[in-house]
């Protein structure tokens, strides 16, 4: 019983103390990066750890008026939406007829949608410029990079929605095929309601994703469809980075989908510990 107790008593202090340490640890980036972005660049290269500056919001405000967030922002907004969107209505057909139709190749069709993910980007960086800018004529459009969010998203969408439509018996889809309901009705009536949290984790997750996608976003626009990982890149110049200037860029990207992921960080959870994971 002594023992026990011991281990008991360890264990109130080890792990809590194990856990703050994570989360200092893992959110000590965020808090230099908002820290650093009222700097001036001169104050955030010079060796002072913390307070030995004076705050300002120039990088603020020169981010507003002089590189036109709101209309990167914008760019961020609209395609990441509808490239959600997009890969939900794909994807939801998709993982319903592997879920509740079952083949001898889904379970080879799932892996060769998740074999797409092991490709590196870099190789299929020059045909896709090419093509979009010589042939297709869609380079820096919006409609480009919707697409290819979706399409580079589509692999987890279906994997998380087939793992979450498994879980919901098939009887009650054979009950609503015997009372005449056609495939879309027990889709839409049947499948979507039983399925909602499912699908709300999924599309958090897929938003965030395209949200935070830099590598396509950069190199398949210039200006007109350029969202906020083009404006951040923009930072870099032959002199250096301008830190100040790109922590405030960074917080001002980062900051929508932080506070998006507080208010749902319920359906956060379930999605990466469940439908990610199946």
């Amino acid at each position: 019983m002594a023992i026990v107790a011991e281990q008991s008593r360890f264990s109130r202090i080890f792990w809590p103390t194990l856990a703050w340490i994570t989360a200092i640890v893992v959110f000590f980036p965020i808090f230099w990066l908002v820290f650093t972005s009222f700097k001036t660049d001169a104050d955030a290269v010079k060796p002072e750890f913390l307070f030995k500056f004076t705050p300002t919001l120039e990088n603020y405000s020169n981010m507003v008026d002089n590189y036109d967030y709101w209309r990167f922002a914008g760019n961020s907004i609209i395609t990441s939406v509808f490239a959600t969107i997009f890969a939900l209505v794909v994807g939801v057909p998709c993982a319903y007829a592997m879920a509740f139709d079952p083949t001898r190749a889904t379970k080879d069709v799932l892996m060769w949608m998740l074999s797409t993910k092991m490709l590196p980007a870099a190789a299929v960086l020059y045909p896709m410029t090419f093509l979009t800018k010589n042939f297709l004529g869609i380079y820096d459009t919006k409609f480009l990079v919707i697409v290819v969010l979706m399409l580079v998203n589509l692999p987890i969408v279906i994997w998380m929605l087939f793992s979450y439509f498994k879980e919901i018996p098939k009887e009650i889809i054979e009950a609503g095929k015997m009372d005449g309901v056609d495939t879309w009705g027990e889709i839409k009536e049947i499948l979507i309601p039983l399925a909602w949290g499912g699908i709300a984790s999924t599309a958090l997750l897929t938003f965030i994703f395209c949200w935070n996608e830099a590598y396509w976003t950069v190199r398949l626009t210039t200006t007109d469809a350029a969202t906020l990982s083009s404006l951040i890149e923009g930072n870099r110049a032959p002199e250096g980075l301008f830190f100040g200037r790109l922590s405030a860029v960074s917080t001002a990207a980062i900051g929508p989908i932080v506070v998006l992921g507080w208010f749902c960080q319920k359906q956060l959870v379930r999605g990466l510990t469940f439908g990610a994971v199946k």
